[in-house]
């Protein structure tokens, strides 16, 4: 007989508690329960990185990951990076988790102009917008010997002919270092499909592209360049943001003469339909850790700029880039 099978009063008691525990301990196992309750500043949580380990989405991310649990701001996080289609998939694996409350995902403007070119519905406006991190200019790159020493120099030349200046990037189309070429062309006067654009998979090939002379132009975040930026082999002829950069000395396009700005960023999203209060609950969440001294030594080390936007003021300004990015691929033909 077992011991819930007892007729003994507090035999059956002893039996029924050994089973609860038995169920708690097998629901915890399987990731059900938390670990603290409904406390959500204990919960267990899921973030989902769209690209690559070692991507900017996931640096961004696992940064924000490892400010909240070093400073117990919450339980144990769960990091998965779901990769392709430039952050497609995982946006349409936001969209089927709708009301899960345990999950967040980092993205930014690449995946933005991805889920255009990819011909996916898994837009970014449809998710639940919590906050904005980061952000981090383009700058306009060329070699040391190039004939271009102002930004008067290139646009001159560009308008001129605009498929004669060859750009290179480290986006494919619908990328920021794509989508920055494309709308400062249009802010320009010129037919984005005029545009000679070249996509290399990143900072290094378009390093070699530039030293090599097999392109005129490269625009790109300059993280990945300093070393040629210091040593003089890379001239930035600007910097695409409303402010100039302390570590770069270069004058912003609106210096120049040219009235148009741009950034890449990146932030933070939940899936559609979860509550009003899962969602204040995230903006607290992230506000705390905007605060703490490990995100500010991830901001110097990494040169993002700070740039914090949460709830509904995040949320109108994903509207504001989704209807951007769709024009401006739409005018391409790619959307």
């Amino acid at each position: 007989m077992t011991t819930w099978e007892t007729t003994d009063r507090h035999g059956r008691a002893l039996g029924i508690a050994m089973a609860l525990a038995l169920v708690v301990a097998m629901l915890a196992g399987c990731g059900v329960t938390r670990e603290d309750g409904d406390d959500p500043g204990n919960r267990r949580l899921r973030m989902m990185i769209p690209n690559s380990p070692g991507g900017g989405y996931d640096l961004t991310g696992r940064a924000g990951v490892r400010a909240l649990e070093q400073n117990e701001l919450t339980g144990r996080f769960e990091v998965t990076n779901v990769i392709g289609a430039g952050g497609t998939v995982a946006m349409q694996r936001l969209m089927n988790e709708r009301g899960a409350e345990d999950l967040m995902m980092t993205m930014g403007l690449g995946v933005v102009g991805s889920v255009f070119t990819n011909g996916s519905d898994a837009t970014v406006d449809k998710a639940t917008p919590i906050a904005q991190l980061v952000s981090e200019p383009e700058g306009i790159l060329v070699p040391k010997d190039s004939p271009f020493e102002t930004v008067q120099d290139f646009v001159d030349a560009w308008k001129k002919d605009p498929g004669a200046v060859t750009i290179g990037g480290g986006s494919s189309p619908g990328g920021p270092d794509h989508l920055f070429p494309m709308q400062l062309a249009q802010e320009l006067g010129i037919d984005a499909r005029d545009v000679n654009y070249i996509t290399y998979d990143g900072g290094g090939p378009l390093t070699t592209a530039l030293l090599g002379s097999k392109i005129e132009v490269g625009m790109s975040g300059l993280g990945e360049f300093e070393g040629q930026i210091e040593d003089g082999s890379l001239r930035v002829l600007a910097v695409s943001g409303e402010e100039r950069l302390d570590t770069v000395d270069a004058p912003t396009l609106k210096e120049e003469g040219v009235d148009f700005s741009f950034i890449n960023w990146r932030g933070v999203l939940a899936p559609p339909g979860i509550s009003d209060q899962t969602r204040d609950e995230y903006i607290e969440l992230l506000t705390a850790m905007h605060d703490t001294d490990e995100w500010r030594e991830a901001l110097e080390r990494n040169g993002w700029t700070d740039d914090f936007v949460t709830g509904d003021e995040f949320g109108t300004f994903l509207e504001e880039q989704n209807d951007r990015v769709a024009s401006t691929l739409e005018e391409l033909g790619l959307a």
